[in-house]
């Protein structure tokens, strides 16, 4: 290839028409899901301090929230639940009349159109904020694998039988796609697609979620079952036990700081993969913003397209609203 002054790159940077031609690429609208957390109650718009703009919401006002989304053109939400009753059998997660559950037939009734995802863990309806039944190994308290299947199968079934198009589980468990994959067949929900939080990383970026969802752990924490941010060629291995289960979609959580694992499953498999850009990258730039060191809007779309360019066909981000505004006035 010929270089300067033969070869000059500027050529084609020269306005936004000529940039646009040769964008490699692209942030869409239809690339957002939005997550949104419900709680009883009615008329609640309770502000997440660490997640400026972000609230828990009952489901009189997720529904409204949902509708404003759905005219923003933003196609699919994730709900997370706050239950008024925690215990350590996390009854509330799989129960019929659950906050979760309320708040999906209310979202398929006022906006039929809009792809419910649901979050399918126990951590927030947990008294002790584990992802998973407790039992004690040793003198010590750990989380039991399989007796959690069950109850995940069961609270996936009660998503699913509300209206939910699709659910996440995000525990770690091993085995959890295969089961709740066979519990929804068994009862002819074949339909009801899966999106696996397949590498999903003990990561400190955590931290505004947990104040949002209410679900820290009460001792210890997650790491016997989360991921360990050193490793890459675990999170491979996660994913094809995962695809292999049944997973529709795969993810890996958090981004920003995982964008190589991101690249290595966007070349290793063809299957579609989410990317979520958790609360703590969405706060640290909030509170960079606040403070005028930094351009929220230019660096929420660097961010996001960054996550694009390394292979991520699915984007799960607080900024969802805002970035179908921006594209728009774009």
């Amino acid at each position: 290839m010929p270089g300067f002054p033969v070869r000059r790159m500027r050529r084609l940077r020269r306005n936004e028409r000529l940039r646009a031609l040769v964008r490699e690429t692209t942030l869409s609208v239809e690339h957002l899901i939005m997550p949104l957390f419900v709680r009883p109650g009615k008329g609640v718009r309770k502000p997440i301090e660490a997640m400026p703009g972000n609230f828990q919401l009952s489901v009189d006002e997720l529904t409204a929230e949902v509708a404003r989304l759905d005219a923003l053109g933003v196609p699919a939400v994730l709900l997370f639940g706050i239950p008024d009753a925690k215990d350590e059998a996390a009854t509330s997660a799989y129960d019929e009349a659950g906050v979760v559950q309320q708040a999906i037939r209310a979202v398929r009734k006022t906006t039929p159109r809009m792809c419910v995802v649901t979050d399918v863990c126990l951590c927030a309806y947990t008294s002790h904020g584990q992802c998973g039944v407790i039992v004690e190994k040793g003198g010590e308290k750990v989380v039991d694998n399989d007796r959690t299947l069950e109850l995940l199968a069961r609270q996936a079934l009660t998503h699913a039988r509300a209206g939910a198009g699709m659910v996440a589980p995000s525990d770690m468990m091993d085995g959890r796609v295969g089961a709740i994959r066979k519990a929804l067949d068994a009862e002819g929900m074949t339909d009801v697609a899966i999106l696996s939080y397949a590498a999903k990383y003990a990561s400190g970026f955590y931290g505004p979620f947990r104040e949002a969802a209410e679900s820290a752990p009460q001792f210890g924490d997650r790491r016997s079952y989360q991921m360990d941010p050193p490793n890459a060629r675990e999170a491979l291995a996660e994913i094809a036990l995962d695809i292999d289960e049944g997973a529709d979609i795969v993810m890996v959580k958090p981004a920003l700081a995982y964008l190589d694992v991101i690249r290595r499953v966007r070349e290793r498999f063809d299957v579609p993969v989410a990317a979520y850009s958790v609360s703590g990258e969405f706060a640290a730039v909030k509170a960079a913003a606040e403070r005028g060191w930094l351009d929220e809007k230019t660096i929420a779309l660097e961010i996001l397209t960054a996550m694009r360019r390394a292979g991520a066909d699915i984007l799960i981000t607080y900024w969802a609203a805002d970035v179908a505004r921006w594209l728009k006035e774009t």
